[in-house]
């Protein structure tokens, strides 16, 4: 061990208001290289892996090789795995001069630590963690001297705040949440688990699990209100995720270099964390090469041979990410190029909307036609997300206050200029795909409604055209037959005039004998009706007689009676 410098509260921090930022107690991995790697590129707190009280105290060998600082490694916690308090606040007396805290682990979910009474069982025994506490407090001399907990949740949220209580009833600095049960692993973090806890306690509460990138950080203290995040495997991804880089920088690559080299890290360490930042950016059978390295030596010269100089690498490494953003984004460029090649075909004037309305009729087409709504939308749904998602990345890096952090590396500025670009060239690739996506279905539906008019106005065409000539077909002729008439008469009218006089008086012939038929008819009824009517009438005039016969006898046999 190293000595360190003097403690400063690490208390003070936490009451500047700021989201503190900080790399986890990582087995075999948070080591001073590590932590002096993370510390260049804006991590708050380094805490060590975790140290096993009991052996810790017992051997020197294994303070020795556990427990390494310097002056720079600071503010540092020391983690231990402990069951009983006097153990505990023995090894916290012993780093004390050489660290600003002591952390307790009851969050480790490994079968060893729990079946020797260490780690996630604590969380089962909040009596034994409080007394912990309170021995650190109370036989640790420096007064500015933490003393935390790290914990994961119970399924019964309630025993979980109960075991934060009585922690800060203890004395406990601040409480660092895993947001999952010792059972779960790769499940969602419980954010409102970590929410509650944070609103139960007045000490400060720091937030763990799933912390992949800088936005994760702002978006974790805006779910929980918490004051500060933990990270862990996103810093041994990206050591420089606190900056705010995407993936690991070819700076932090070489620091992590130079750092391992000064301090004589052993080389499965060394070669772990490269293989750790190297996942993201190298190709699969550059790792499978890489993986194979059993030497610093060798190491260095790969790095060497396979991307030559520094600047080689820089460039090798813009160039992967070029090709990650080209295999994200080709299809949509060429999408693009497709729409802008068809419109163009479109729009070429000596093809009218006939002809294409003919193309559009083969029986390829036809068969293309029952997918295309579906396709259309599937493809409209695409490109709005893409476009949102460049509209969200456009967003997110030009709200960066770029070149204003002191503590952002030199080449952040080139970097998230670069992120700009690729963002906004990406919404306007998605903007146009959409936009020409649009026009080109408008386009090929004016096509066909162009060529159905087109068509409905040659038929009308065709029989406004029949009519006109049917109209002077017959005004011809009308006009022939007149001056056929008024020129000529008698002998000097033509055969035509003649043949058409003679149809008209055979026609009025027809109709005349038609008539006198009628009419005899006609004449022959009224007759039989006048002699009807003429018998009618004798007949009266008899019956007439024979009436005033009667009548006369009737009145003289009256007359011989009196």
């Amino acid at each position: 061990m190293k000595t360190g410098s003097v403690n400063s509260s690490i208390m003070d921090m936490f009451e500047q208001g700021k989201v503190l930022k900080i790399c986890a107690p990582m087995v075999r991995y948070s080591k001073l290289a590590f932590r002096s790697l993370v510390r260049k590129y804006n991590c708050d707190i380094c805490f060590t892996p975790m140290i096993v009280a009991t052996d810790f105290l017992r051997s020197v060998k294994a303070r020795d090789s556990e427990f390494t600082t310097n002056e720079r490694d600071r503010p540092l916690i020391v983690q231990f795995a402990a069951h009983d308090a006097q153990t505990l606040a023995d090894a916290a007396c012993v780093v004390a001069p050489f660290s600003d805290g002591v952390d307790l682990n009851c969050g480790c979910p490994q079968r060893w630590a729990m079946s020797s009474g260490y780690g996630a069982c604590l969380i089962n025994k909040p009596e034994l963690v409080k007394d912990m506490v309170r021995h650190v407090r109370n036989q640790v001399g420096n007064p500015n001297y933490t003393a935390s907990i790290k914990i994961r949740i119970h399924k019964d949220l309630r025993r979980t705040v109960d075991l934060c209580q009585k922690a800060e009833s203890a004395g406990v600095s601040w409480i660092t949440v895993h947001g999952r049960t010792a059972e779960e692993r790769h499940q969602p973090v419980h954010y409102d688990a970590i929410k509650t806890i944070k609103d139960s306690v007045s000490v400060p509460v720091i937030a763990n699990g799933d912390i992949k990138y800088l936005r994760d950080v702002e978006s974790t203290h805006q779910l929980t209100g918490v004051d500060g995040v933990m990270a862990a495997r996103g810093l041994l991804a990206n050591p420089a995720m606190f900056a705010g880089y995407e993936d690991t920088p070819l700076q932090c690559i070489w620091d992590w270099v130079d750092i391992s080299l000064e301090q004589g890290t052993p080389f499965t360490c060394f070669h772990h964390h490269l293989i750790y930042m190297l996942e993201r950016v190298s190709s699969q059978p550059e790792r499978k090469v890489f993986n194979s390295l059993s030497s610093t030596s060798s190491v260095i010269e790969y790095l060497q041979n396979t991307y030559g100089t520094v600047q080689d690498i820089e460039t090798h490494f813009d160039d992967l990410l070029n090709q990650k953003m080209t295999l994200q984004w080709t299809a949509v460029a060429l999408f693009l190029y497709a729409e802008i090649v068809v419109i163009l075909i479109l729009c070429i004037p000596f093809i009218s909307a006939r002809r294409w309305q003919s193309i559009f009729q083969l029986r390829i087409w036809s068969w293309m036609a029952r997918f295309w709504n579906k396709v259309f939308l599937t493809m409209i749904i695409v490109l709005i997300v893409l476009f949102l998602d460049a509209v969200r990345e456009v967003r997110k890096y030009s709200s960066k206050e770029i070149g204003t952090d002191t503590k952002v590396q030199p080449n952040m500025f080139d970097h998230l200029h670069m992120k700009l670009f690729r963002a906004q060239r990406n919404l306007y690739i998605s903007g146009f795909s959409v936009f020409l996506w649009l026009v080109m279905k408008r386009m090929i539906t004016l096509i066909n409604q162009l060529a159905a008019v087109s068509g409905t106005t040659a038929a009308l065409q065709m029989q406004a055209d029949d009519a006109n000539k049917a109209v002077e077909k017959y005004t011809k002729d009308n006009e022939q037959l007149k001056r056929m008439l008024m020129e000529g008469v008698g002998e000097r009218a033509t055969a035509e005039g003649m043949e058409l006089l003679r149809t008209e008086v055979d026609k009025l012939k027809h109709e005349l004998k038609s008539s006198n038929d009628t009419l005899k008819k006609s004449q022959a009824e009224a007759n039989g009706t006048k002699k009807q009517m003429e018998g009618l009438a004798r007949e009266y005039e008899r019956l007439l007689k024979e009436h005033q016969e009667l009548q006369n006898r009737h009145d003289n046999g009256n007359k011989k009676d009196d």
